[in-house]
């Protein structure tokens, strides 16, 4: 990526743990609420969701539009950060 946010920087540097799923870039308090309406309350749990879809990303957005609504910038910022992340940790 040419540019990250301090929360992808954040995210990417440490364990998953139990971080909710406001933490992940792109995913603010209204999308939060909405993927915690679906199920989607913790980061791990989109992890999981991620990596059924094998890391495809347009899946993986179409999934993101579906669930919560995030448009295409919120869909590329969280598709990203999870990816990278799983570079770094799996």
């Amino acid at each position: 990526m040419s540019s990250t946010s301090q929360k992808h920087g954040a995210f990417v540097a440490a364990p998953m743990g139990e971080k909710r799923v406001t933490a992940l870039p792109g995913i603010g308090k209204i999308l939060g609420r909405r993927m915690e309406k679906s199920g989607f309350d913790k980061a791990n749990v989109v992890l999981g969701q991620f990596l059924v879809l094998k890391k495809d990303e347009e899946l993986f957005d179409n999934w993101l539009k579906d669930t919560c609504g995030a448009n295409a910038k919120q869909q590329r910022d969280c598709y990203g950060c999870l990816r990278e992340w799983c570079d770094a940790f799996l």
